[in-house]
């Protein structure tokens, strides 16, 4: 910083009422680097406001009016679930600065997986959606919130996406009470059950999720779990797809005890796991590891970072004992676009050990704009890939 004071920027994006007692939800992105909070009413009314809990990976944040207020107009989360494409949807936000704009549209699409995260299962729609209308609500027809919408991709394009009321149904409590969220963890590699994979192991099921890995101590490991298992319901829920089974797991709370439908060398049974705590994301919002100066190169590519810990490598399954734990991407950032997720751990740099936060700060910090950092990264479970981080 050279001394110099950091420059104010202001910012706008939309949200909406849950109670009346001034529970106001929005996306992460919105309030994530917020210095003041400031909620403006339609009928002109502002009040200063705090956020109380937000969850980057799935980009929901819950904010709440400082000042001591009742009777503020709400509206109702409905059942996204209930939803099917070609419904009739309409989107209310801020685009631009315009307040209070409304766009109508139809579900073109369920549970999207557009790549912006683990948790992805984004409803898609024709409604305009531009910067702005972040944090905004998406009704149906009987006037109750089915999602949250987002500016992370398509905007003004004609495809937007809102993360689906479920979710956010499931999320709010929590965010509510605790400030993030705490998710449960089996501890496996995971990937989708194929048609050709199905027939090579000879099963009887074409859709589900393979154990491609279980990590040593894991949740999974101590309940028996095996490489090659198929997992194709937990507690009675149909899995479809190894992102289905990530997500749902996600949802349950740590020490809770999930049964999983699994066949086994063609055999079916059922096995149940006592569920733990998602590693990866134990220092989401605990960011102390890291200085201002690692803070203010990590912010240039939009990635926050920690020092890997031990603990937190022995329950992750990583090899590595030290490195430069992912904890946050910012969606839409060079991060995003290099495909580094939360939960990864970059151990080098240019081909250069990354033994903690400051030394991969310090290699963002000396890349000039343009070039490109190229990363070897590590994920839960042990394996590594390289990223190419290009430097804005």
């Amino acid at each position: 910083r050279g001394g110099g004071r950091e420059q104010l920027r202001q910012g706008a994006g939309s949200g909406f009422i849950i109670e009346p007692t001034g529970i106001v939800l929005t996306n992460n992105h919105v309030v994530e680097d917020a210095v003041s909070i400031t909620v403006r009413l339609d009928d002109g009314r502002s009040f200063s406001a705090v956020v109380v809990g937000r969850d980057p990976l799935t980009d929901v944040a819950v904010v709440k009016i400082k000042d001591k207020v009742e009777g503020l107009p709400t509206v109702k989360l409905g059942n996204s679930d209930a939803l099917r494409v070609g419904d009739w949807v309409v989107a209310i936000g801020n685009p631009f600065g315009l307040a209070s704009s409304v766009s109508l549209g139809i579900v073109s699409a369920r549970a999207r997986d557009i790549g912006a995260g683990p948790y992805d299962e984004f409803l898609q729609t024709d409604a305009a959606i531009n910067p702005g209308n972040s944090g905004g609500p998406l009704f149906n027809m009987r006037g109750e919130v089915v999602g949250i919408n987002t500016a992370i991709v398509g905007g003004g394009t004609g495809i937007g996406f809102a993360v689906p009321s479920n979710l956010v149904t499931a999320l709010v409590p929590q965010l509510e009470k605790e400030g993030s969220v705490t998710r449960a963890w089996l501890g496996v590699g995971i990937q989708d059950l194929t048609r050709d994979l199905s027939s090579a192991l000879k099963l009887p099921v074409t859709e589900g999720a393979i154990l491609t890995q279980v990590n040593p101590a894991s949740p999974a490991a101590k309940a028996g779990l095996k490489s090659d298992d198929v997992v194709t319901a937990i507690d009675g829920q149909p899995v479809t797809s190894s992102g289905q089974l990530t997500r749902t797991v996600a949802l349950k709370r740590p020490g809770s005890t999930s049964t999983l439908t699994v066949f086994r060398e063609g055999k079916k049974q059922d096995v149940k796991v006592i569920l733990g705590t998602r590693p990866d994301l134990e220092g989401v919002t605990s960011r102390k590891q890291q200085g201002d100066d690692s803070q203010e190169s990590s912010r240039r590519v939009g990635v926050s970072l920690q020092n890997l810990d031990a603990r937190t490598a022995q329950q992750a399954g990583f090899n590595e004992r030290q490195g430069a734990l992912i904890t946050d991407v910012v969606p839409g950032s060079p991060a995003d676009r290099a495909q580094l997720e939360p939960g990864m751990v970059v151990v080098e740099a240019n081909r250069k050990p990354v033994n903690n936060a400051d030394d991969l700060a310090k290699a963002i910090r000396a890349a000039p704009a343009g070039s490109t950092l190229l990363l070897r990264v590590a994920a839960p479970g042990g394996s590594r890939m390289l990223r190419a981080l290009r430097m804005p």
